[in-house]
C-alpha cells in the first residue's frame, strides 16, 4: 500500500478488529484482513472463524480436484457473509499466479482452483488461509461504521493473520494497539 493510500484513510493491507460492542453477530469478535479498500468500497476476509460444515478434503471433492495424496491439509475459514459459496485464499507474497491480487509484498489473494491444487500437493504458498465468502462494504459504508465506533484497525502481520490460534486472535489483534479490552467503550465521541 502506498503512503498516499495510508494518508487517505484506506485500510487495504490492515486488520479490521470488531469492537466489543459489535451488534452484528456475524462479526462479533472478528478480525478481518482488508484485501481492498477505496472510494468504491471495501472487501476483506475474516481470519479467525472456522467453517464447521466443510473440510479441505470435502472442498477438493466438491470441486473435483483429483489429488491422490493430499500433502498439505488446511483449515477452511468463514471469510464473511457475502458469496459464501465462493472460495478465496489469502496467502504469503511468495506465491503468485496471473490472477493473484498482490495486496502488498507480504500478502496476496488468489481465488482460482489452481491454488487449491498447488496447496494440496505441497507447491502452494508458504503460508495460506482458505476462506469461503467475504466481508464487503458499499462505498462509504465501512468509513461510517468506523466513525460509529464499530471497528478498530491495526497493521497486519503474517504471524497474527496465519497462526492457528483462532481463540485468542481477536484479543491479540487489539493488544497490538496497546489497548486493554476492558477499557473499550461502545460510546463514540462522548465525554
Amino acid at each position: 500500500m502506498s503512503n498516499d493510500e495510508q494518508q487517505d484513510g484506506y485500510l487495504e493491507g490492515q486488520l479490521l478488529i470488531a469492537m466489543p460492542s459489535m451488534q452484528d453477530p456475524r462479526f462479533e469478535r472478528t478480525v478481518i484482513y482488508m484485501c481492498a479498500h477505496s472510494a468504491q468500497g471495501a472487501m476483506g476476509l475474516v481470519v479467525n472463524k472456522l467453517a464447521d460444515h466443510i473440510s479441505f478434503h470435502d472442498l477438493l471433492d466438491q470441486l473435483t480436484i483429483d489429488v491422490p495424496d493430499v500433502e498439505n491439509e488446511i483449515r477452511v475459514h468463514v471469510g464473511g457473509p457475502v458469496e459464501t459459496g465462493r472460495g478465496f485464499v489469502l496467502h504469503s507474497g511468495d506465491y503468485q499466479q496471473e490472477s493473484t491480487l498482490l495486496v502488498n509484498p507480504e500478502f496476496g489473494l488468489t481465488a482460482t482452483v489452481d491454488i487449491l491444487r498447488s496447496i494440496a500437493i505441497g507447491e502452494g504458498p508458504r503460508r495460506s488461509l482458505l476462506a469461503l465468502g467475504y466481508a464487503g462494504w458499499a462505498p462509504g459504508q465501512l468509513d461510517s461504521e468506523i466513525q460509529e465506533n464499530g471497528w478498530l484497525h491495526t497493521p497486519a502481520d503474517l504471524e497474527l493473520v496465519f497462526d492457528s490460534d483462532l481463540e485468542s486472535k481477536w484479543e491479540r489483534a487489539i493488544n497490538k494497539l496497546g489497548i486493554d479490552v476492558s477499557f473499550l467503550s461502545s460510546d463514540a465521541g462522548h465525554a
